[in-house]
């Protein structure tokens, strides 16, 4: 495996229960990192945490938290430095798919997106930039996704927060690089996950990823690694150099770079 040396470095990651969430934290983990992890789901969460601690044998600090509550999101925060006494990334993993037309949105709809999407990052950044200022490093990952570029029909609520999470990040980017903060973003595209498995219902899930691979330039849908293995490089100092950037994982299916 390629050392990217991230060895007792603090990661806090949102969403690091399931899906691509998972996948990086235990990438982060098997690559040396003192690993922060939440969830909503307690149960589910520990289970998760437990695995990994299992495989990697290092320390991961399992927190229960729903990012879309300012409450939580400042106890993850205090926990973790409680724990690990810093943070030196950020990965603002946690989100899910909302995708409708514009007619078929409420005004609860779209608020709800907002504060799982863009103000559960605002809220954390807020809470963790004082704490690497000090510091006078750290680096924040944002997912996102290549419709917050350039958005499809029927992509509404998310690629309109999506976007608003690229601009963030270039915004951050430019404020907090005077104190070695970098500020990256990850525009997602179609990646095997545990979120179309369900949209899969009944039906067998390899035959949709055959039919989502026809609409990919490079043939085929991605896997959780390649997202795992960006969020992992950005979370290192070979990316020393890298910030204010929204990298495309997809396969060449966004048509903006």
């Amino acid at each position: 495996m390629f050392n990217l040396n991230l060895k007792d470095r603090v990661i806090l990651i949102t969403g690091g229960s399931d899906g691509l969430g998972f996948a990086s934290a235990k990438l982060l983990s098997e690559q040396g990192a003192k690993l922060a992890m939440c969830g909503r789901r307690r149960d589910y969460l520990k289970e998760k945490a437990d695995i990994i601690r299992e495989e990697t044998q290092n320390e991961v600090l399992d927190i229960q938290c729903d990012v879309t509550k300012a409450d939580e999101c400042k106890n993850l925060v205090e926990q973790t430095i409680s724990h690990f006494k810093s943070i030196d990334v950020l990965v603002n993993n946690a989100g899910t798919s909302a995708a409708s037309g514009f007619e078929n949105i409420t005004d609860q709809n779209w608020e709800d997106d907002i504060n799982l999407k863009l103000m559960a990052a605002v809220r954390l950044c807020r809470l963790v930039l004082p704490i690497m200022k000090a510091n006078n490093y750290g680096s924040i990952i944002n997912a996102a996704i290549g419709g917050g570029k350039a958005p499809n029909a029927g992509s509404l609520p998310t690629s309109v927060t999506r976007a608003a999470g690229i601009n963030l990040t270039k915004s951050l980017s430019n404020e907090f690089a005077p104190y070695n903060i970098r500020v990256n973003a990850i525009c997602i595209g179609l990646i095997k996950s545990a979120q179309w498995e369900r949209r899969a219902g009944n039906s067998d899930v390899n035959q949709l990823y055959e039919e989502m691979s026809k609409r990919v330039p490079m043939g085929k849908v991605g896997e959780e690694i390649d997202y795992a293995n960006l969020v992992a490089f950005l979370s290192s100092n070979r990316s020393a150099y890298i910030t204010g950037t929204a990298i495309n994982v997809d396969g060449g299916l966004c048509p903006v770079v």
